[in-house]
């Protein structure tokens, strides 16, 4: 289990569902999806299904170097939130599928019924700015 992710980015993850998700195209264009994600706490990880035929699914089979990003949206200041994400995207392998499908169905009971193309992004790195915690507070959190 990873221990010293900030709670407040903790706390951030588990109260949204919905990250964007920005991959490069092979000609060097930046691409953007937003997906649903379920977050897996003990590996600082976030499973989320896509397939290898959407545009940023080839991009990732590709090159698994990913930028992410969760955000509030709001026009208070004072309550802006906002989690930028830098990690590595792969298909999930058979050997953690199982625990990946549960993960993802628990959070997403309705996905039980579709064909899952379960991916992971495993985060190398986290920044959030919460201005709830004072005007452009920023908490990094860098893998080890």
């Amino acid at each position: 289990m990873i221990e010293d992710i900030d709670k407040n980015i903790i706390k951030f993850i588990s109260k949204h569902h919905v990250m964007t998700l920005a991959t490069v195209s092979e000609s060097g264009f930046p691409r953007t999806a937003n997906l649903f994600y379920a977050y897996d706490k003990a590996n600082a990880q976030f499973i989320f299904t896509s397939s290898i035929t959407t545009a940023h699914g080839s991009d990732m089979l590709k090159c698994g170097k990913i930028g992410a990003n969760i955000v509030l949206e709001t026009s208070n200041i004072g309550k802006i939130e906002g989690l930028q994400i830098e990690g590595f995207a792969q298909r999930v392998s058979n050997n953690d599928l199982l625990s990946a499908k549960i993960l993802y169905i628990k959070a997403f009971p309705y996905a039980i019924v579709a064909d899952l193309e379960l991916w992971v992004l495993r985060a190398e790195s986290f920044k959030m700015t919460d201005n709830k915690l004072g005007f452009g507070k920023k908490i990094i959190w860098t893998r080890s």
